[in-house]
């Protein structure tokens, strides 16, 4: 099967198929996104499960402890199908020799999914650990694993069962020389577990090498990543160690709309969300703050435009190969919230056009455009739509439909807000699957007045200073005050 396998993990929990990528000891494999709601829905809350397969001793727990190392992130865990064993009767005891633990039926399968079931549903798990000098399972303590955002699921026979396989997301084979592998053995059974040179060559010929023949190969075909020479492809770990970091920094609806993204969390990010969030914020640091954070989602926006290669000469004499920032631009602000965000875009694009849109919630009727100006030409540009909250998604629905209506591909618009309600970003990203939402945080949903939650209150009044004009100190948003319109 050649070398082989990447592309195939991006695929991973976004459901999304990559093809024709080809990297140093990584080749791929296709994959469909899901049509079904319930598979979309099922994607929700669940972990990122990683199988890794491959013969014994071909390196599989290296790999998987050098992708946990480089992570270094308490939200993935590892469980390893030798601790599924069978418990031995006396009988299998008395002739342990005789027992293939290469084959499918030495496992508990069963308590396996059990296991897998539990974690995936949010309740730890005991799992034993096998000792290979005794047979036993009571030998050591349990280890108790929490539910992950990733689990690693490691052993030979992993892809085996079907069952075990469609719990997995990425699936990855160790494909180490037999040679290898059996030196490797050898070294690791004669020292580790204490055995005669004679036995472990024994057994190697009557259990272990049929059995990765008959079972252990064939399931080379289910992986989705192959990775030759074990722990010794370093390419291979570090292009895995990245897309795992980038899903456990990635929304759950990132999963589901590859058009939404989200900004990666930082503490200063954070930082500043927990400011302008505060209640208890004055007016000068609420906007300060705001400022900042709005900056930071417009750079965002603007490295979604396309853009053109660019030559130049520096001070050096020297050519530089760059790229040129895109010319048929301009802004949209919903009014009056999005007028905070145009000083952001003003200061990142020099003599950017802004067009205004303002909506009206009308209690019995929705919404209703009130007032548009908008650049002549707008149909020939990029727009980028600005408004602080995404909510509900009504009136950012109305303005994206309005500027479609004026001839603006819908791929030529990216909607930037500072947070969103998952309600919102199911309506617009399932209204224009072309169009691109770049925000910095989706917060949990609306409540019962369709405020966003946690949110951050009426962010035009706070912004704008109309909330509290007497008392600067403390801002205080009453519910009926919260942002509903878009």
């Amino acid at each position: 099967m050649g070398s082989v396998a990447v592309e195939d993990m991006i695929e991973a929990s976004s459901g999304f198929h990559f093809s024709g990528f080809h990297m140093d000891g990584l080749d791929s494999r296709h994959f469909e996104k899901p049509t079904s709601s319930a598979a979309t829905e099922n994607m929700h809350n669940q972990p990122f499960v990683i199988g890794v397969a491959g013969g014994a001793a071909s390196g599989k727990t290296t790999v998987c402890d050098m992708i946990i190392q480089q992570l270094h992130d308490q939200r993935v865990v590892l469980v390893n199908q030798d601790s599924f064993y069978h418990k031995l009767t006396e009988e299998e005891l008395a002739r342990v020799h005789e027992y293939n633990f290469d084959h499918p039926d030495a496992f508990d399968t069963e308590k396996l999914l059990e296991s897998m079931d539990n974690l995936r549903h949010g309740r730890a798990v005991d799992i034993p650990k096998y000792d290979f000098k005794s047979y036993k399972h009571n030998v050591f303590p349990v280890r108790r694993v929490n539910p992950s955002d990733v689990i690693i699921l490691e052993g030979i026979l992993i892809f085996h069962e079907p069952r075990v396989r469609e719990l997995m997301n990425m699936k990855i084979f160790v494909d180490t020389d037999a040679d290898v592998r059996l030196a490797r053995r050898i070294g690791r059974d004669t020292v580790e577990k204490g055995r005669d040179i004679g036995v472990v060559l024994d057994q190697y010929s009557k259990f272990v090498k049929p059995s990765f023949d008959d079972f252990i190969l064939p399931t080379k075909k289910y992986a989705d990543i192959i990775i030759p020479r074990g722990g010794d492809n370093h390419v291979a770990i570090d292009l895995i160690v990245q897309h795992i970091r980038t899903k456990l920094g990635q929304h759950d609806l990132c999963k589901i709309y590859p058009n939404l993204y989200v900004i990666q969390s930082t503490f200063q990010i954070r930082c500043m969300h927990t400011l302008i969030r505060d209640s208890q914020t004055t007016k000068h640091d609420f906007v300060f703050y705001a400022d900042r954070l709005i900056r930071l989602v417009v750079e965002h926006g603007l490295g979604h435009l396309p853009f053109t290669e660019k030559q130049v000469i520096t001070p050096t004499g020297s050519v530089y190969t760059g790229v040129d920032f895109c010319k048929r631009l301009c802004g949209v602000s919903i009014i009056r919230s999005g007028e905070s965000m145009e000083n952001a875009l003003r200061a990142c694009c020099k003599g950017i056009k802004i067009g205004k849109i303002l909506i009206h919630r009308v209690r019995d009727n929705g919404q209703q455009l009130i007032y548009e100006k908008l650049p002549q030409d707008i149909s020939e540009r990029h727009v980028l739509l600005l408004d602080p909250i995404l909510g509900t998604g009504n009136s950012a629905v109305q303005a994206i439909s309005l500027l479609i209506k004026k001839g603006v591909p819908e791929s030529n618009i990216i909607f930037l807000n500072l947070i969103s309600a998952p309600q919102g970003v199911h309506m617009v990203c399932k209204s224009f699957p072309r169009l691109k939402i770049v925000t910095s945080e989706i917060d949990i949903g609306l409540n019962e007045d369709f405020c966003v939650v946690p949110g951050m209150g009426e962010f035009g009044d706070r912004y704008f200073g109309t909330d509290d004009d007497d008392d600067d100190r403390k801002v205080v948003v009453p519910q009926q005050q919260c942002s509903k319109s878009c």
